[in-house]
């Protein structure tokens, strides 16, 4: 049967609108191009016309330049629906990638909740409960064990009556304690000398006083 017929020809990959927008683009530039080169086609003619008088002449050139301006014109309107048509296909390849992109989203949620359904079918509202009712179970038996290791072993009863009669009575020891009458004493002492040893035999109250400036014990 091939040899008969032949082989189908594989089938290509099916157009897409990025494809046709790029070719559609290509043919409007390319009428842009030809539009160009009409306009510079009419400049000439139109500056021949200025230099001509009336007659047959200037009518042909003028006749010229109405056909040029005319096939202007249906270019301009080819280009026209070129790009009328390359925006409607952005439109519609717009359209279809944003929904892609919401069927992508969409997806990812759907994964995102079956995980979480997951999650939660592993995790026991019950036994966290449980756990937190151990947790607060062993902090109290740690605080009473803290409390029993910091318990007094053998302190005597003292009656408070006693305790208030020492503590009034310790306080006059403590004021006899702190006499500061020989601070009173050493605020009378006589002054030390100032400066150096001096060879004067007189103070300046006219006291007699050694090398060292203290006063002399007087000769017996």
């Amino acid at each position: 049967m091939n040899r008969l017929f032949g082989k189908s020809k594989p089938k290509g990959p099916p157009p897409n609108l990025t494809d046709c927008i790029g070719n559609v683009d290509g043919r409007a530039e390319s009428i842009d191009k030809k539009i160009a080169r009409l306009d510079a086609e009419l400049v000439k003619y139109k500056d021949q016309m200025k230099k001509m008088r009336e007659g047959p002449a200037k009518n042909m050139v003028k006749q010229k330049a109405m056909r040029v301006l005319k096939q202007k014109k249906m270019y301009e309107q080819q280009r026209d629906n070129l790009t009328q048509q390359s925006f409607n296909m952005e439109q519609a390849n717009y359209t279809i990638q944003s929904l892609k992109d919401t069927k992508i989203t969409v997806d990812a949620m759907k994964t995102g909740v079956k995980e979480m359904k997951k999650a939660y079918k592993e995790v026991k509202i019950d036994q966290i409960e449980d756990l937190q009712d151990q947790l607060e179970d062993m902090m109290e038996d740690a605080n009473e064990i803290q409390e029993a290791l910091g318990r007094s072993y053998g302190t005597p009863e003292i009656d408070e009556d006693d305790l208030e009669a020492e503590l009034d009575a310790l306080g006059d020891e403590l004021l006899a304690d702190n006499d500061c009458t020989y601070l009173d004493e050493a605020a009378t002492a006589p002054a030390i000398p100032e400066g150096i040893p001096s060879d004067s035999k007189t103070n300046k109250d006219g006291v007699l006083v050694d090398e060292f400036g203290l006063p002399q014990i007087p000769a017996t």
